[in-house]
């Protein structure tokens, strides 16, 4: 099989194959529409066996959907959104949230991508002042938009301080199993942190499909009516059901992630030698942010795809995915120290 010169996003990967099999499998013949057919309730039980009994389960398509969904379950007209400068849900969702849900969005500068108690306690000013919109959420991303994870221990000290004061934690997901991978802990552990998350397929196997885990049950009262108005409540839903069906199978979303961030590491161990190349964030999940010469970063995307995440700092990003082989990895490395020979 000829090497992947793809390192821009996993995203870019394919869908795997036993993926595709079930959504197959799950066109067997017709079935109930809108989430009452049997896969959905299977994938349905699954995932609360995995997140916790007291979880309620909502599919959605894709991961700026269910970022939307989820904080449209946590918020009041006149309430913000406390979120990191990079999070996706800031930068990449074209105005998603305050389009869609009328809501500012609150941001701080995190050099590594995580949220502390002190950077939200910076925005919690003037929470009694009409004149001001009232911070109720913050949204943080596991893993972060850097590549960075929150420890268990984080995440608490994080939560215990939302809580005490009066906010609600949301956990983009779209990498979850990533930071599972790294941390070796359970997605339950992540989750008791959080009133909502989402849990992410679509980067790790899926082809499209994202999981919405409400943690707590009065939330959910409004979670099917505003699923319907945000346009993502599946008619043929055993499709999407079907997808965490097999990324649920044997464990699959948690081998395809340990996969993913093993090719990170090792392309990471490969270039923190080559002169010229500085490594800028800890590598803990399945993205490389480096510093290189722009030159060199020119000459190599003549032949390899990915990202210059900072231009003004030379930064760019090179991402791993399920697919991403030592092959590939082993290909691209030779070609960024040909590239900074």
């Amino acid at each position: 099989m000829a090497t992947s010169r793809d390192f821009a996003s996993d995203n870019h990967a394919g869908a795997h194959p036993a993926v595709i099999r079930a959504i197959a499998e799950a066109s067997s013949g017709p079935a109930p529409a809108y989430g009452s057919d049997l896969w959905t309730g299977r994938a349905v039980d699954e995932l609360r066996g995995m997140f916790g009994d007291k979880a309620r389960v909502f599919f959605v398509f894709n991961g700026t959907a269910a970022n939307i969904l989820g904080i449209s379950l946590l918020l009041r007209r006149y309430e913000a959104v406390i979120c990191a400068r990079t999070a996706h849900l800031n930068v990449d969702e074209c105005g998603a949230a305050e389009q869609l849900l009328g809501c500012k969005l609150l941001t701080v500068e995190a050099p590594d991508g995580k949220l502390t108690p002190e950077l939200v306690e910076r925005r919690l000013a003037g929470r009694q002042d009409e004149h001001r919109v009232v911070p109720r959420v913050a949204a943080i991303s596991q893993v972060t938009e850097l590549g960075t994870c929150y420890s268990p221990e984080e995440l608490s000290k994080l939560s215990d301080f939302c809580r005490s004061s009066g906010l609600f934690i949301y956990i983009d997901g779209a990498r979850l199993a990533n930071a599972a991978a790294h941390l070796g802990c359970g997605v339950a552990e992540f989750a008791s942190h959080a009133d909502v998350l989402s849990f992410g397929g679509t980067k790790n196997g899926a082809a499209a499909a994202e999981a919405l885990i409400v943690m707590r049950p009065e939330l959910c009262i409004d979670a099917p009516y505003l699923r319907k108005q945000q346009l993502q409540l599946a008619s043929k839903m055993r499709f999407l059901a079907a997808q965490f069906l097999a990324l649920i199978d044997g464990d699959l979303w948690l081998r395809n992630a340990e996969h993913s961030n093993e090719m990170a590491k090792r392309l990471a161990d490969m270039v923190q030698r080559i002169p010229g190349v500085e490594i800028r964030q800890p590598v803990e999940s399945n993205a490389i942010f480096a510093a290189l010469d722009p030159r060199r970063i020119e000459r190599l995307q003549q032949d390899w795809l990915f990202y210059v995440w900072d231009s003004a700092e030379s930064t760019v990003r090179w991402m791993t995915s399920f697919e991403t082989t030592e092959a590939d990895v082993d290909a691209f490395a030779d070609a960024i120290r040909a590239a900074c020979d």
